[in-house]
């Protein structure tokens, strides 16, 4: 069985839905869920996108008794590598997620951002995530290591991640990857109607 990380297309929007759905199921926050293909089709893959790594870039994991890697596409080469599988994998959603390079089993979603104390352009890892029959595979650690080994090879500064605190197994597994986990830091967002009142009143205190 082979696994290719390739850059995703608007022929992927379908499977990328259902992925973030069953992430969002997993994490317990479907109640945050509102994407929608066509949501999803204007924003992190519209018609006219930049090069991978320079906006939102999508990278589909897919598995296949014998790859056929796309056409050649000169921003990005995709990722080829061997999995030697002990026991047949049972996916009872295979046929939701075949696409034409084989079965789809996973993605990962960052985009751009930047070190003030290091001066130095990075990445942030919004979504990594790997549908649960093809967890315990390293399909997670090729995932990431895409996008650190991108990050890396240009000369980036970090690349940096959300885990929750609940999530024991990818903790030890990031820390397993060499990662600091930053237990002083904590996250802070404005969405829906919060974020909205600072578009009515732009001077809001």
């Amino acid at each position: 069985m082979s696994a290719m990380i390739r850059l995703a297309d608007k022929h992927d929007v379908p499977h990328i839905l259902r992925l973030i759905h069953q992430m969002a199921v997993f994490q317990h926050q479907t109640h945050l869920f509102s994407a929608t293909e066509s949501s999803l089709s204007t924003t992190f893959i519209p018609s006219n996108p930049l090069p991978p790594y320079l906006s939102f870039t999508v990278l589909i994991l897919e598995l296949s008794p014998s790859p056929s890697p796309p056409a050649p596409n000169t921003s990005f080469n995709p990722i080829i590598n061997e999995l030697n599988l002990k026991d047949l994998i049972s996916d009872p959603d295979s046929e939701t997620f075949t696409s034409p390079g084989g079965v789809v089993a996973g993605f990962v979603l960052c985009f751009p951002n930047y070190s003030t104390f290091l001066a130095k352009p990075g990445l942030h890892i919004e979504d990594i995530f790997v549908r649960e029959p093809y967890r315990r595979m390293g399909l997670g650690r090729m995932l990431l290591s895409a996008v650190t080994g991108h990050a890396a090879k240009i000369g980036f500064g970090r690349v940096k991640w959300s885990v929750l605190d609940w999530n024991v197994n990818v903790i030890q597994f990031c820390e397993q990857m060499g990662a600091d986990v930053l237990h002083e830091w904590r996250i802070c967002r404005l969405t829906d109607e919060k974020l909205q009142r600072y578009a009515e009143d732009g001077h809001h205190n």
